[in-house]
């Protein structure tokens, strides 16, 4: 027995030993990989964040010079929506003047065809006279007192009328008195016609000189003052741009050295 065991020990010492000498010859034989250093070291993150930011900056950029331009022609290829805004009253006598009327639908989609007539009403006088009429394409003028004075300034190239505005030449004292707009509209629907009627009002008075009122100088100040605060606001922007982009391109140069 003794001898048995001895013998069987002895087995299991050469047999681990042997194993771990092939482990070990193994080992020395896997070749090392060594870091090759490279010609062209990759940048460091912090060294990428400043490109990075630039090339996010002009690419933003030019995806809103582009969107600015698609607007721009989305509006050109847009009509003009339409604003009621009441008429001048004051003539010079000897100028001409323009007499607005202007009447927007309800619906600018809905489809329509208008005729306007004009009616006066002189000082001293109690009754309109109907002067003028304009359908969209013919143009009367029925009283004497404006014949070859009165030409249509109103919507053009279309018989749905929405501004019914006329231009009175060699405006005389006898023109003050009180203007009448007078709309008569056909809207066009799908299963029938609806018709509708709308109006204006003008006191015209006619003086010998122009004379400016004081809201009206104050408007124009406020005007150039707006123009120029905002033109002084776009060039402080533009010179703020200017020095952030160049800052940023000159950090670029930097890290990218």
């Amino acid at each position: 027995c003794l001898s048995f065991t001895y013998s069987t020990h002895l087995r299991i010492v050469q047999s681990l030993s042997a194993a771990d000498l092939n482990y070990t010859t193994q080992r020395r034989q896997v070749p090392v990989i060594q870091q090759i250093p490279l010609k062209h070291p990759l940048p460091s993150a912090s060294r990428m964040a400043p490109t990075a930011h630039h090339f996010l900056s002009s690419m933003t950029a030019r995806c809103f010079l582009f969107l600015g331009v698609l607007c721009a022609l989305w509006v050109s290829l847009c009509n003009g929506a339409c604003a009621e805004v009441d008429s001048d009253t004051e003539a010079v006598a000897g100028n001409g003047f323009k007499l607005g009327c202007i009447s927007c639908k309800m619906r600018g989609e809905v489809e329509a065809s208008a005729i306007a007539d004009w009616y006066f009403r002189a000082k001293g006088e109690t009754e309109f006279v109907h002067i003028y009429t304009y359908d969209g394409e013919t143009s009367i003028i029925i009283d004497d007192r404006f014949e070859d004075r009165v030409a249509w300034d109103g919507s053009k190239k279309t018989s749905d009328l929405q501004d019914a505005s006329i231009y009175i030449q060699n405006v005389t004292f006898n023109d003050s008195g009180v203007y009448r707009c007078f709309f008569r509209r056909t809207l066009e629907y799908e299963a029938y016609q609806y018709e509708t009627t709308a109006s204006k009002v003008v006191h015209l008075t006619v003086v010998a000189k122009a004379t400016r009122g004081m809201a009206s100088i104050i408007s124009e100040v406020m005007m150039y003052v707006s123009i120029i605060g905002l033109q002084l606001w776009l060039l402080v922007e533009m010179i703020y741009c200017y020095r952030k982009i160049a800052a940023a391109g000159d950090e670029a140069l930097r890290a990218s050295a």
